[in-house]
């Protein structure tokens, strides 16, 4: 089965994508050539490259974020509370419809 994840980019340009369980949503963004995620360091959770804001109605069916993660935002451009890295948001079916929306630049 698989998940729809619609992007949003920073200039409201929208994409919806399709994922298997398991995969990240930096890794289905990247490989669907979506722009606003560089992902320079490849999904190991050692960069902030790959944020993304979750949209308000999908926050609370994630996973909190990992104290890894939290230290990796730190470097995120214009953090807001709904900051995440894609890397770190591994999907599964009851995240179908999820949307998320790039920033207007990676740092």
């Amino acid at each position: 089965m698989s998940i729809k994840v619609t992007i949003i980019e920073h200039d409201g340009i929208q994409r919806t994508v399709e994922a298997h369980p398991g995969a990240s949503i930096m890794e289905i963004a990247v490989n669907n050539g979506v722009p606003g995620i560089d992902a320079e360091c490849g999904g190991a959770c050692a960069c902030a490259t790959c944020h993304i804001y979750v949209d308000a109605a999908w926050l609370k069916k994630l996973p909190a974020p990992s104290d890894s993660e939290e230290a990796m935002l730190g470097f995120a451009a214009h953090r807001q509370t709904n900051s995440r890295l894609s890397c770190q948001i591994r999907l599964d079916q009851e995240h179908d419809g999820i949307v998320v929306t790039t920033p207007e630049f990676q740092f």
